[in-house]
C-alpha cells in the first residue's frame, strides 16, 4: 500500500491528529481511555471525529459533563445550541410528542411539521415562504441545488473558497475546504469558486477594506458574466466557523450581480440561523434578500436532527419530481422539538441577548488583542466570534501550533472551543450562557493565552 499522502489544510475545526490530543487523552481516567478506544475500534477514523477527544456523560445548558465528572463549558457545540443543550421545554416537547406519534410515514401530514412550517415562514428572509425539511443541513443544501436547477435550468453553481455547506459529495463540490474536496475524486460539474469577503486577509486589494472598492464583489460579478449560465450563487451570508464578516455593501452588489445574470442567491445559515448573530438570521444584517435560505443545526434544539430550505414560492417548480423524498422529512417529534426551539427564541428574544452579550464578549477580546501581540485580528456579529492569532502582526503569518496550545490549555481548565483553519479560536456559546459563565470563560481564555504568548507589559 502506497504511502499516506499529506493531509489537507487545515479547515473546519481542529484536527485530531495534533501531538497534544494524545497527551490530553492519555490524562482521562481509565473508565474514560476505555471508552475512548472502544470508540476508536469501532468507528472509522476521520478528521475531526475518531479519534475522539473525551468521553461525556452528559450536557446541560452551557456545560459538558465528562465521564470523569469534569465540567466544560461548551464555546463549540457544533453550532446548534442556541438554546442550550437539553432545554427542559425542548425535551418536554419531545417525550409529549414521542406519546402522542412518534413518526409520520411520508404521505402524510402532521400538525407540528404544518405548525413549523408555517413558523419559519413568517420569520425567514425575504420573499422565503415555503419550506422542505430535511434531517441535516447537508441534506438540505442538496435539496436547494436541485431546486436551483430546475427553477433555473442550469447546473452551474458559484460559491467561495474555503467555505464549508456540509461534507456529501454535492455539498462538498460547492463548500471550497480542501478537507472535505481532498483525494476524492471528480466533483459536481459546474460548481465554480470565487475568493471570499475576507477583510482580514483580502487577496483581491492589498489595501483590505480601508477604502475598499468591493472587488470581490466585482469579481464575483465578472465570473456570473463571463460564464453566463449560472443558476445560483451558494454562499454563507458570514463565513460561520471565521467569522468573516464582509464589508458593507458586499452582499447588496453580490444581489444586483444576481439579478442581473438571472442567478439565483441561496443563503446557507444552517450554524448562523435562530439569533446566533443578534438576529434571527445573519443576512438580516447585509441588507440582501436570498431567493433560498438553508437553516439547521440549532432548528432541532439542539436534540433532533432538523434542517429546511425555505424558499421564494415562484421557485415551486418541482411538483412531479422529488426534491428531497427523505424518510424522517416531517418528522413529527423533530418538529416538535423545532417548534419549543423557535418559541424560545422568540419568548426570550435570544437574538437580542446575543447581541448584547456578544458585544461585551467583542470588547472583552479587544482587551486582550490590546496586550497579546499573539492576536492578529478579533471579529464577532452577536454570540458568533472569533480570534485570529498570527507569529507577525505586520506579515499576519498563522500561528497554528500557538491556537493548538490555547486550545488545549482552555479544555485543561473547563472551557471547550474550537480552531478554525487551523489558527483561529472561534467561540459559539448558548445564546442562554449565563454572564457569569461568559465572564468566567474568556477568564480562561485570557490566562491560556498568556500561557502561550505573556502579554506585553
Amino acid at each position: 500500500m502506497a504511502p499516506n499522502p499529506p493531509a489537507p489544510p487545515p479547515g473546519e475545526g481542529d484536527a485530531n491528529t495534533s501531538p497534544r490530543r494524545a497527551a490530553f487523552r492519555a490524562g482521562r481516567s481509565p473508565a474514560a481511555r476505555e471508552l475512548l478506544a472502544r470508540d476508536e475500534a469501532v468507528f472509522l477514523r476521520q478528521s475531526l471525529s475518531t479519534p475522539c477527544l473525551d468521553a461525556l456523560s452528559g450536557c446541560a445548558g452551557s456545560t459538558l459533563t465528562t465521564v470523569d465528572g469534569r465540567e466544560l463549558l461548551d464555546f463549540h457545540g457544533n453550532s446548534l445550541h442556541q438554546t442550550g443543550h437539553a432545554h427542559p421545554e425542548v425535551v418536554a416537547a419531545i417525550k409529549a410528542q414521542l406519546d402522542a406519534m412518534a413518526f409520520c410515514p411520508r404521505r402524510f401530514t402532521n400538525e407540528p411539521a404544518v405548525r413549523l412550517a408555517e413558523e419559519l415562514s413568517s420569520l425567514a428572509p425575504g420573499k422565503c415562504r415555503k419550506a422542505l425539511f430535511a434531517p441535516a443541513g447537508t441534506l438540505a443544501v442538496g435539496m436547494a441545488l436541485k431546486l436551483a436547477r430546475l427553477a433555473t435550468g442550469r447546473f452551474k453553481t458559484v460559491s467561495m473558497w474555503d467555505a464549508f455547506h456540509g461534507a456529501s459529495l454535492d455539498a462538498c463540490s460547492v463548500g471550497g475546504e480542501a478537507l472535505f474536496r481532498s483525494r476524492i475524486g471528480p466533483l459536481l460539474p459546474g460548481t465554480e469558486h470565487v475568493p471570499p469577503p475576507d477583510p482580514y486577509r483580502c487577496i483581491l486589494n492589498p489595501h483590505g477594506c480601508a477604502g475598499c472598492d468591493l472587488t470581490c464583489a466585482r469579481y464575483l460579478d465578472y465570473v456570473l458574466e463571463k460564464e453566463g449560465d449560472v443558476g445560483a450563487v451558494v454562499t454563507e451570508p458570514l463565513r460561520a466557523t471565521t467569522v468573516n464578516i464582509p464589508p458593507p455593501g458586499y452582499w447588496p452588489a453580490v444581489r444586483a450581480a444576481c439579478d442581473r445574470h438571472g442567478a439565483l442567491l441561496i443563503f446557507d445559515e444552517t450554524a448562523t440561523c435562530l439569533g446566533r448573530t443578534g438576529k434571527m438570521f445573519a443576512c438580516e444584517h447585509f441588507g440582501a434578500a436570498p431567493d433560498m435560505v438553508v437553516c439547521g443545526k440549532g432548528l432541532g434544539g439542539g436534540v433532533m436532527p432538523l434542517a429546511a430550505v425555505m424558499a421564494d414560492p415562484a421557485l415551486d417548480v418541482g411538483a412531479e419530481l422529488a426534491l428531497g423524498h427523505y424518510t424522517h422529512e416531517k418528522n413529527p417529534t423533530a418538529c416538535a422539538a423545532g417548534l419549543a426551539a423557535l418559541a424560545i427564541v422568540r419568548r426570550d428574544d435570544l437574538p437580542g441577548r446575543a447581541a448584547r452579550l456578544g458585544a461585551k464578549a467583542l470588547a472583552r477580546l479587544n482587551g486582550m488583542a490590546s496586550r497579546f501581540t499573539l492576536i492578529g485580528d478579533v471579529r464577532g456579529l452577536g454570540l458568533s466570534l472569533a480570534v485570529e492569532l498570527v507569529r507577525n502582526r505586520a506579515t499576519r503569518e498563522k500561528a497554528p501550533d500557538a491556537a493548538d496550545a490555547v486550545l488545549y490549555h482552555c479544555l485543561e481548565a473547563g472551557l471547550s472551543l474550537k480552531t478554525s483553519h487551523g489558527n483561529i479560536l472561534t467561540l459559539t456559546p448558548p445564546l442562554t450562557i449565563a454572564e457569569t459563565d461568559l465572564d468566567r470563560a474568556f477568564d480562561i481564555l485570557e490566562h491560556a493565552l498568556a500561557l502561550v504568548c505573556p502579554p506585553k507589559e
